[in-house]
């Protein structure tokens, strides 16, 4: 039976060790060595910690580091090591090692795994988050470093195997399982392994076939096109045709009868046979044991952090994954005897092979692990004292091996508040005060006042940078307002939000929680003390007591805190010397004299914006400027005399934590979440909602497929999904809380994807989404195949073309073509691509093209020319003279939008460029950005091209020419990727890390480090 990794470590460890001895070997690489490690050893890995994935595979017992090109190339008969290091925004290093074995691996091979496993986390300090991985069992965790799939190659490097000859082209049957982290594994070319609930591709010489059963998954369907995607980059050079064949369909399409002829002809397939790869383990509540001797002991307690003792070793049983938690100072012999105990367990229990079991070490568990428990209160995190502690015990190791660590200094990569994403300015905004059941409009000169026992409804209208009308719906709820108010707002905003049929951004803000895009809206934004609402007047009447509430002839004490439009916390203090403080500046309001006072710590904006906010509470009123130490007796008189007061700052939130995004499921009433990791726009499927998690704020995210009645339940799921991060991830119960419809994200919610704006666009679910941006085909009513053409997609694309420039037709065409939103760059991208499917027979077998940039006037010229030339020579009949008629006309346009495109690691895979469909849509979108008049060629296509060779991959510019306010830019790049055309020293010195780290990063990573470095 396959032992998980953490419970396998000592027993390898133990056999490989003796075979060693008895043939007179040694254990590889040990500490014991004199010798430097070598950088091809994981333990040289630590000199130069950086994010990103290292990979090494056990050759003759040794770990060999693999080339940056192998990377996702695994093959039966071996072993790796994997190891996934991140930086966290606190500059602390967190690492997960996965060693992943072969189904043919021989048990030498997984021995040395698990032994230069164990080296490399104590290497790391003993903290890592060990994984191990079997062939065909893959956690999601691991499978994320390679998207969007792994396909285990046969053979091995010197295990009895030898690698496989690159021989004549050979047809495969794959199966693919999974809606995120899709598992593909190869099955027998024969009929017999199909059946009605899975979906496979097959993949031919030239045409790879889709067989989706008529039980399975959409979203099943939709993953099995991005392996499809895959192959034909990897195996067919980016040019062979796609077919998609349904089960149970009729059989009279020539794709479908040529899927079952390769079959032997069609017959009915049988049902599915259950193998082990079908076996789903039920999660079951979790069973803590303590372990003591190699004996298992059950706690019957709360499961709760302090049950779990730092001398000792845990068992969590969730069913389907165990856990092992280990103890800071536990011995080794207690880790050994738990590794023994463990093992018992699994094989007493009769767990399957499935079973995943994952070793955590205190102080560094993951949210996984936490979330089975009733509270985790916070303790050190990754970087504090235990990061210390590791990182001395590395420099121990290394010191024995004669390495001076002295130059390898700790990560010191600065804390630096990101310029968050703002909503586009010259909007409308609208504020009500909500009273009741009913809400009243503020007047216009009161809008940014907000009093703290008040609750209000915000409504801004504006309009984004491709014209459509957006709006940011939110309320925002007082600390001393009434529940009954905060009941009343929730309602009436939902109302707004229901009205405008789901398409604001709706958020619940908190006083002292307002987020970035919040605060911009008002200049400025002012909170005062007490209400004027009616239920606050009564609650304080009822009570006796003395209102404080703001009014413009008492005497109110206001604090300006913050920089800049987006983080100016501007609040009413209580009006006595003692709450006056160096750093900051404060308005000071006594009757009709206004003064400012600003602390000798303070900055010359917060003094400029405490000037504004005194204009904005007494317009017309001489204010009286006075700094810290020149105060005037009527100044302090105001306050009720001179006192003492601080000189330090007000502790500030600085967000240090990841943004992570979930998936969740409901279970015995309670919330379970389950994390995608290394997400991407594509992890955001139509018929689901999922949860984005950035620490600032939480977003619920749902699309359009989802059911009505379930959209209405986002915010209720927000609000249990907060009191579960709460308890265990310290996330503020005051957090903005935000539900965001497929279609209507707003740039703060886009940030942290690299988004691309053309998949929103595309109507239906997941499966037809993905199949018309990938291959723009259409699941129904509509051709199957892509590739080389045919009179029926000449057709479609000549049709597409006609409704695009001739809108009067579209009426008339609409049952011709695929269905699209709107009119415009939408439809002519439509048309292009629909041109692109239909002629790219004549296109030499390359990757995808890069994203190319050019006005309209030079796309319609260059698309009206292709299909002027594929007429003519169908005219005349012969296919020879339409390839080069086709090719020819290329040759010619390319003039018009010659483009130098970037060589770098993202290739042609590249998020910018996954679908070639998307290409034209941003061609017309960034011609339009630039100031191309639509019926011209468009300023880029003007102007002179520059330092253009033949590779124009390898042309680079100075820093200065690529940011995007430079006086003298550079024109006829791809101004998606400036970066990329950094000289490599110049690189390193803009974002601090080589080029291979910069693309191995998240891509929500990539766009904030290049909008700071002005490179977007």
């Amino acid at each position: 039976m396959a032992m998980a990794m953490a419970l396998a470590l000592a027993r390898e460890t133990e056999e490989y060790g003796s075979k060693q001895e008895h043939a007179g070997g040694r254990l590889p690489a040990k500490a014991k060595s004199d010798t430097c490690p070598s950088v091809g050893e994981p333990s040289a890995i630590i000199l130069f910690p950086s994010n990103g994935t290292e990979i090494w595979r056990i050759e003759d017992f040794k770990p060999v580091a693999l080339p940056k090109s192998d990377y996702g190339k695994f093959y039966c008969g071996d072993s790796y090591i994997v190891l996934q290091t991140t930086c966290t925004k606190g500059g602390a290093y967190l690492y997960d090692i996965h060693f992943w074995i072969g189904k043919d691996s021989s048990q030498d091979e997984a021995g040395t795994a698990a032994i230069k496993t164990v080296e490399l986390d104590a290497i790391l300090g003993g903290r890592a988050i060990q994984h191990r991985e079997l062939q065909g069992y893959e956690s999601d965790k691991f499978l994320s470093y390679f998207k969007p799939c792994i396909i285990p190659l046969e053979g091995g490097f010197a295990s009895g195997f030898k690698k496989p000859e690159e021989e004549k082209f050979e047809t495969r049957l794959y199966i693919c399982r999974g809606k995120r982290a899709i598992r593909v594994k190869e099955v027998p070319f024969a009929r017999s392994s199909l059946n009605h609930d899975d979906v496979f591709v097959l993949d031919t010489e030239n045409k790879i076939y889709q067989f989706n059963g008529a039980n399975s998954n959409i979203q099943e369907r939709a993953k099995a096109l991005e392996v499809i995607q895959h192959l034909k980059e990897k195996y067919h050079g980016g040019v062979c045709d796609v077919a998609i064949v349904d089960d149970g369909k009729l059989q009279a399409e020539s794709d479908s009868g040529e899927f079952w002829v390769l079959f032997g002809g069609f017959a009915p397939i049988g049902k599915k046979t259950v193998s082990d790869d079908d076996v789903v383990l039920e999660t079951t509540a979790p069973k803590l044991y303590s372990i003591n001797d190699g004996q298992l002991k059950l706690e019957e307690t709360a499961l709760t952090k302090a049950v779990l003792e730092n001398t000792k070793c845990f068992l969590l049983d969730c069913g389907a994954e165990i856990y092992v938690w280990v103890g800071r100072v536990t011995q080794m012999e207690d880790r050994k005897s738990a590794t023994k105990a463990v093992e018992e367990f699994l094989i007493n229990q009769k767990r399957p092979k499935t079973t995943r079991v994952t070793q955590v070490i205190q102080g560094y568990e993951s949210h996984a692990f936490k979330s089975k428990f009733e509270s985790w209160p916070v303790g050190n995190a990754a970087g504090s004292p235990g990061a210390e502690e590791g990182r001395g015990k590395v420099a121990a190791l290394l010191k024995q091996q004669g390495v001076d660590l002295k130059g390898a200094a700790k990560s010191t990569t600065p804390v630096n508040e990101e310029v968050p994403p703002l909503l586009e300015g010259g909007g409308k905004l609208e504020v009500w005060c909500v009273d009741g059941n009913a809400k009243t409009a503020l007047p216009k000169e009161d809008i940014g006042k907000f009093y703290s026992g008040d609750c209000y409804i915000i409504l801004y209208t504006y309009h984004s940078g491709d014209k459509k009308e957006e709006y940011y719906l939110s309320y925002w709820i007082g600390k001393d307002s009434l529940v009954d108010d905060q009941v009343s707002a929730s309602q009436i905003t939902n109302t707004v939000w229901n009205s405008l049929k789901g398409r604001p951004v709706l958020g619940r803000i908190y006083q002292g929680k307002e987020p970035p895009q919040f605060v911009a809206l008002f200049q400025p934004l002012v909170i005062l003390k007490g209400g004027i609402g009616s239920g606050y007047k009564k609650l304080i009447e009822e009570k006796g007591a003395t209102g404080e509430t703001y009014t413009t002839e008492g005497i109110a004490l206001i604090r300006v805190s913050g920089t800049s439009i987006h983080n100016n916390k501007t609040l009413q203090v209580d009006a006595v010397a003692t709450s006056l403080s160096s750093m900051e500046c404060f308005v000071l309001q006594s009757g009709n004299a206004m003064f400012t006072w600003f602390g000798n710590s303070s900055t010359y904006e917060q003094q400029q914006w405490a000037a504004k906010v005194a204009e904005f509470l007494k317009p017309d009123v001489a204010v009286k400027h006075c700094k810290e130490g020149t105060e005037s007796s009527a100044f302090w008189f105001a306050l009720g005399g001179k006192q003492s007061y601080t000189n330090k700052n007000a502790p500030q939130d600085i967000i240090t934590r990841e943004p992570h995004l979930y998936a969740f499921s409901f279970k015995n009433g309670r919330l379970e979440v389950t994390e995608i990791f290394n997400f991407s726009q594509d992890d955001l499927l139509t018929e689901d909602m999922m949860i984005l998690d950035t620490h600032g704020e939480v977003f619920i995210w749902i699309g359009q497929c989802v059911e009505s009645k379930e959209k209405q339940k986002a915010f209720d799921i927000g609000q249990k999904y907060v009191e579960h991060a709460n308890s265990i991830e310290d996330l503020s119960p005051y957090v903005p809380l935000y539900k965001v419809m497929e279609g209507n994200e707003p740039c703060f919610f886009k940030t942290y994807f690299s988004w691309d704006n053309t998949k929103s666009l595309v109507h239906g679910n997941s499966f037809q989404k993905k199949l018309s941006l990938l291959f723009g085909l259409r699941s129904e009513g509509a051709p199957r195949s892509s590739g080389n053409g045919g009179p029926t997609q000449r057709a479609s694309a000549l049709a597409a073309l006609s409704s695009a420039f001739n809108p009067s037709s579209q009426q008339r065409l609409s049952n011709e073509r695929p269905k699209s939103t709107g009119d415009g760059p939408t439809q002519r991208a439509s048309a292009l691509a629909a041109l692109s499917n239909a002629f790219n027979a004549s296109l030499k077998p390359n990757k995808t093209p890069p994203p190319s940039r050019s006005g309209q006037g030079s796309q319609r010229a260059a698309a009206v020319a292709a299909l002027s030339s594929v007429l003519t020579a169908e005219q005349s009949g012969s296919s020879e003279n339409l390839r080069a008629k086709a090719s020819s006309t290329a040759d010619k346009t390319d003039v018009d939008r010659v483009v130098i495109t970037p060589a770098g690691p993202s290739g042609p895979s590249s998020p910018q460029s996954e679908a070639g469909e998307s290409n034209v849509f941003h061609q017309e979108k960034d011609a339009a950005v630039d100031g191309a008049p639509s019926g011209t060629d468009g300023a880029v296509a003007e102007a002179p091209l520059e330092e253009t060779t033949e590779n124009v991959g390898e042309a680079t510019f100075s820093y200065d020419r690529l940011i995007s306010k430079s006086t003298d830019p550079v024109r006829g790049i791809d101004y998606k990727r400036r970066e990329a055309y950094l000289s490599d020293s110049e690189f390193q010195t803009v974002f601090g890390m080589t080029k291979d780290a910069f693309y191995q990063q998240p891509n929500w990573k990539q766009e904030l480090q290049k909008r700071k470095a002005d490179l977007f």
